[in-house]
C-alpha cells in the first residue's frame, strides 16, 4: 500500500510538472517586416521577422497576415492616420530548443501616423499548440508593435524595423527552462 501511494504521489507530481499551471508571458520583441509573396484570402500579405526571450530561452517568431482598411477607432483617428484591420494569419515562434508554437490570428490593426512616420501594430493570436514542449499547450497572446519605414520612397515603403513586446498567458507547456514554461 506505501509503495501505491508513493507511485501515486510521484505520478501527480511528475504530471504537475509536465503540465504547467497557465504561466504569465511578457517578452520585449524586434526584427523587420516587408511584404510577402504569400496571399491570404486573395489579398497581399505582410511577414514580420522577428526574436525576443532571454538569455536563459531566446526564441524567433515569424508571422504571415493580410490586413484592410477600415473604420477606426478614435484612438486612430486623424488626418495623419490610416487605419487597418487584420483578417487572416498565423504565427510560429520557435524556441531555441526547437520546439514550435504555433498561433492562429484572431484580430488586430495597424494604426499608421504618417506625421510621426511611425505604425503601431497589435495581432491577437489564439496558441493552436505546437511541437516539442509546446505539443499541448494553450492560451492566448498579444503582440503589440512600432513599425518604422527604412526602406522605400516615403509613400510606399517596403522595409520597416520593428519593436515591441508579446504578452499573454500560456498553459500546458511541458518542463523546460525558459520564460515560456
Amino acid at each position: 500500500m506505501k509503495h501505491f501511494a508513493t507511485a501515486a504521489l510521484m505520478l501527480n507530481f511528475g504530471v504537475a510538472c509536465i503540465y504547467a499551471e497557465p504561466g504569465s508571458v511578457s517578452m520585449a520583441v524586434s526584427g523587420t517586416a516587408a511584404n510577402s509573396t504569400v496571399l491570404l484570402t486573395g489579398k497581399p500579405a505582410s511577414e514580420y521577422n522577428l526574436a525576443g526571450g532571454g538569455i536563459q530561452d531566446p526564441f524567433t517568431l515569424r508571422v504571415v497576415n493580410s490586413s484592410a482598411p477600415s473604420t477606426p477607432p478614435t484612438t486612430c483617428s486623424g488626418p495623419n492616420n490610416f487605419y487597418l484591420a487584420s483578417g487572416a494569419g498565423a504565427g510560429v515562434l520557435r524556441s531555441q530548443d526547437g520546439s514550435l508554437l504555433t498561433l492562429n490570428l484572431t484580430g488586430g490593426s495597424d494604426c499608421i501616423d504618417f506625421l510621426a512616420n511611425h505604425a503601431v501594430c497589435i495581432r491577437i493570436f489564439q496558441i493552436t499548440g505546437g511541437t516539442g514542449r509546446f505539443k499541448n499547450a494553450s492560451g492566448s497572446v498579444t503582440l503589440t508593435m512600432t513599425v518604422v519605414p527604412i526602406l522605400g520612397p516615403p509613400n510606399n515603403p517596403v522595409f520597416f524595423s520593428v519593436t515591441g513586446d508579446l504578452k499573454g498567458i500560456v498553459s500546458k507547456v511541458s518542463g523546460g527552462q525558459g520564460p515560456l514554461d
